[in-house]
């Protein structure tokens, strides 16, 4: 069975996460959940600064505090994916963005990492004090809405973003309810 852990990003992994973001931009796919790290591909050491910034960050208009991870499948040692977990919501992450932010790199989807990956983020969150989170996604992606609401996200508003030029979907996922009712995810975590 795939075991997985959640990392804290670090200099040992800067060629790995260079290349996980060079798969979406071969893929021509969308880039989520990364914490910006695709703005840094010339300076991944100013990257980490940066995200160790965030993790005591106060709350302003453009940042709050957030944690981010590479999700790691033990197995073969490997990022599959990354997840930016907001502690708090400004008004612009309200309209944009939510508390959650996560990518699957785009040669291990469908695969159901996914919904671990989320498993795992609400687990963050609930270590963290939050009760609710606020997810959103494109109408147009299926697999991040089934993930959501596989994890009981309820869709509470739809509507069209001028940022990104799509029609956003809000979900809110009730943080220990979700964990109690798919605790099925944890004999896929390994302690690191």
């Amino acid at each position: 069975m795939e075991k997985f852990y959640l990392e804290k990003p670090s200099l040992k992994r800067k060629e790995e996460a260079l290349e996980y973001i060079n798969e979406f931009l071969e893929n021509k796919s969308e880039i989520h959940g990364v914490s910006g790290l695709n703005n840094y591909m010339d300076n991944y050491e100013n990257w980490l600064k940066f995200i160790e910034e965030n993790w005591n960050r106060e709350v302003s208009d453009t940042l709050v505090p957030s944690h981010t991870y590479f999700f790691i499948r033990k197995n073969d040692n490997k990022i599959i994916g990354m997840i930016d977990i907001r502690l708090a919501l400004n008004e612009t992450l309200r309209k944009y963005g939510g508390n959650i932010g996560y990518s699957i790199r785009p040669t291990e989807r469908r695969k159901g990492y996914n919904k671990i990956n989320l498993y795992m983020a609400l687990k963050v969150c609930n270590e963290n004090g939050l009760e609710k989170v606020m997810l959103d996604c494109d109408k147009t992606n299926l697999g991040s809405a089934n993930t959501i609401k596989s994890l009981g996200g309820s869709l509470t508003k739809e509507e069209y973003n001028n940022e990104s030029k799509t029609v956003m979907q809000d979900y809110w996922i009730n943080v220990k309810e979700s964990l109690l009712k798919n605790a099925k995810y944890e004999e896929y975590i390994s302690i690191n």
